[in-house]
């Protein structure tokens, strides 16, 4: 996955190196020279990752960090610090600045590639991003979540290792903050994962009976666990082997010996982006349902009927199969919502669409098309079948009064129905013509009954 990556450093040597090593690896790479420049890139250009010297002239590092993750528009951008600085404190205080990652220098090329491929994974939120944030405008959905809103903390981290001393020494950093699972066995490791809601995996790369890599495999195999994170711990020699990994689908490394606030940051900033990217999907399946649900009824709407109609038409001819069309329209809704009120008009619809769902299949799909008027497709159903199951219909809506003003009264309710049958050539415009056709037979003829147009 390639990337737009910046590099700020006042240093024109260090700019050309981590260029050249980025270059190589086919990312594409813009340079600022100081913190001002590097700002206006951020805010006017955008930028996948930042690379961010901390010792500048002028505004340091820090500084810069600060600035990009208090700008919404900015937040979302992987900040790592490259720092001849190596102290814990230093590391700590470009936490406290919003900083995702850090590198020291001199910046050790594993490293670096690993760090960009973990944080460009933004590219993908990108695209979430921009499809929540349509469906935002068109107001389906609140705003956009803010990744700086979280805070990468109280996570359930399941962590893989077999060497007990190594594991204890993984949970006494994580657990002050974060719910610590330990499993020994990588297999029971899998079987946990599968049924327990974790944020985190930490595993070892140096498990001493099982292939840790053949693990990680397994886990972005699984769909449940396919968008977990995963943080490798690896011995120095494990190079070759953290880039297989990280080719696989680990989203980091950290290498021992473990340094504490290293592993911390490392976690939150998985963690962090792990719930940004769940809240991006969830936000984005929930304005997918909204566009193609009523939200009075809760069937599904016009535009969803338009969507599967054709295709479930296409699938009964391929197969040789019938398949019957109903439109169904309630009788005299207007004089209801004339006497009684557009409310009770709506716990009329309600009410009625929880009579036909009862009648119908799993498989059958039933559709308001607006107002009173209701559709069902009955797939592998004849014509025949089909007047059965509207008789069915007809039946539940009119064998009892509907309940209105919360049970305080009632009132009666009868409805028509046409139906029409896929004929050899027909397309969807052709089947609910003939069934408008049926629907205008019933109304006609005294409403509260059944009629068919067969091909």
């Amino acid at each position: 996955m390639t990337a737009r990556i910046l590099v700020v450093d006042d240093i024109r040597a260090n700019v050309r190196l981590l260029e050249a090593r980025l270059t190589a690896e086919y990312y594409d790479v813009i340079t600022a020279s100081n913190g001002l420049e590097a700002l206006a890139i951020c805010q006017r250009d955008g930028c996948d990752l930042v690379l961010l010297d901390v010792m500048m002239p002028g505004i340091d590092g820090f500084e810069i960090c600060r600035r990009l993750k208090a700008d919404s528009l900015t937040a979302h951008i992987p900040v790592v610090m490259v720092t001849a600085l190596d102290q814990s404190s230093d590391r700590v205080r470009g936490l406290e600045s919003g900083a995702d990652d850090f590198l020291t220098k001199p910046v050790d090329e594993v490293a670096l590639l690993a760090r960009v491929r973990s944080l460009t994974l933004k590219v993908v939120l990108d695209e979430l991003r921009s499809r929540a944030s349509a469906t935002a405008v068109l107001g389906t959905v609140a705003g956009l979540p803010n990744l700086a809103d979280d805070s990468g903390l109280g996570a359930r981290v399941l962590v893989v290792d077999d060497r007990p001393s190594s594991a204890d020494r993984i949970t006494d950093i994580l657990s002050a903050t974060h719910d610590v699972s330990v499993e020994l066995n990588p297999q029971d490791a899998l079987i946990k994962s599968a049924e327990a809601d974790y944020d985190l995996f930490v595993i070892s790369l140096g498990l001493n009976n099982y292939d840790a890599l053949r693990l990680c495999g397994q886990l972005r195999s699984l769909e449940r666990t396919r968008q977990l994170p995963i943080l490798l711990i690896a011995d120095g020699d494990d190079r070759g082997r953290v880039l297989r990994g990280l080719d696989i689908g680990v989203n980091d490394y950290l290498a021992r010996p473990i340094d504490r606030n290293e592993l911390l940051a490392r976690v939150r900033t998985q963690v962090r982006r792990k719930r940004y990217s769940s809240e991006l999907r969830d936000q984005l399946q929930t304005s997918i349902e909204m566009a193609l649900i009523d939200s009075l009824t809760g069937l599904n709407n016009r535009r969803y009927l338009e969507g599967q109609l054709k295709s479930m038409i296409s699938h009964a001819a391929a197969r040789g199969k019938p398949l019957s069309l109903m439109i169904l329209d309630l009788d005299h809704f207007k004089l209801v919502n004339d006497t009684y009120g557009h409310d009770v008009g709506d716990e009329i619809l309600r009410g009625f669409a929880a009579r036909i769902k009862r009648v119908l299949r799993a498989d059958d799909l039933v559709c308001r098309l607006g107002g009173e008027e209701f559709i069902v497709v009955l797939p592998d159903a004849s014509i025949e079948r089909a007047e059965v199951v509207a008789e069915r219909i007809r039946n539940a809506i009119d064998h009892a009064e509907f309940p209105i003003e919360r049970g305080a009264r009632s009132i009666p309710i009868t409805v028509s129905i046409g139906i029409a049958d896929r004929g050899r050539d027909d397309d969807p415009t052709g089947l609910f013509k003939r069934a408008d056709l049926a629907l205008y037979q019933s109304k006609h003829n005294g409403r509260n009954m059944v009629s068919a147009q067969a091909a």
